[in-house]
């Protein structure tokens, strides 16, 4: 062979060998960086990336901000912290179902706000969450199978989100305001109760028992100093009755001028 035919297979071998190191490198430095069961993928032209079942007790760093779909489902994360997914401006589908989450922090889903059209929170701890947890959110929220505080806060949450299609007979009470709807579906309950009427009522009522007691003082008091003045007075006139006949009717007519 020419020995410019044997350059020419050297450079072409020489440069399929660099390009193959290259693609291997940008496969293999990820992957480090991923937590132990997690990895990427593509469902049906969407990038995916999936933790499932992976022992994670946070939420993972290093997810690939072009992530659409995320699958954290099946963990032990107990929190989720403000700006969790802040990095994910592209996600589409989140599945926190079958965690161990009981606190979720206001602001934990900004910026998803714009593509987010579905969120599972199925099969938590979750007992009472703010409702502007999910302000701004126009996905599909999955609330069931968690121990609900059925109060005044979970009815305003509800009101809030978009429930997921079928998950509305999921949302149980664990345990309520009021002990006959413990075990209850909650959306049979509010059909026939107002939790925050009854709050209002009872702030109502409170109010008004507190002023009814500051009014009683003030009476109590009023009546208390008129009763003293008079004691006052009927002694102070009884010492006038036991002075000389003049100078006692001085000390009357000053007296009477002064309680008048």
């Amino acid at each position: 062979m020419p020995a410019a035919g044997r350059v020419l297979l050297c450079s072409v071998t020489m440069w399929l060998l660099l390009q193959s190191l290259l693609l291997l490198a940008s496969c293999l430095r990820p992957a480090a960086a991923f937590p132990k069961g997690c990895y990427p993928s593509e469902e049906e032209g969407l990038k995916t990336f999936r933790c499932s079942n992976a022992q994670l007790t946070e939420v993972p760093r290093d997810i690939p901000n072009d992530t659409n779909k995320l699958y954290l489902d099946s963990n032990r994360i107990p929190f989720l912290p403000r700006d969790a997914f802040r990095d994910l401006p592209l996600l589409l589908e989140l599945d926190l179902s079958h965690n161990a989450i009981a606190s979720i922090e206001s602001g934990a889903f900004r910026g998803l706000a714009e593509h987010l059209r579905s969120l599972d929170l199925s099969s938590n701890r979750l007992v009472s969450v703010s409702k502007d947890t999910f302000s701004n959110l126009k996905a599909k929220v999955n609330l069931s199978n968690n121990p609900w505080l059925c109060d005044c806060q979970l009815q305003e949450l509800i009101r809030t989100v978009d429930l997921a299609a079928g998950s509305s007979g999921g949302i149980m009470c664990d345990s309520a305001t009021q002990e006959e709807h413990v075990g209850k579906a909650f959306l049979q309950v509010i059909a026939n109760a107002d939790f925050c009427n009854v709050y209002k009522r009872t702030t109502d009522i409170a109010m008004l028992v507190t002023m009814f007691g500051w009014f009683a003082m003030v009476i109590s008091y009023l009546v208390y100093y008129v009763r003293q003045n008079q004691e006052d007075a009927r002694r102070h006139l009884e010492y006038l009755k036991s002075l000389p006949s003049k100078q006692r009717r001085s000390e009357e007519s000053s007296t009477i001028s002064t309680v008048v």
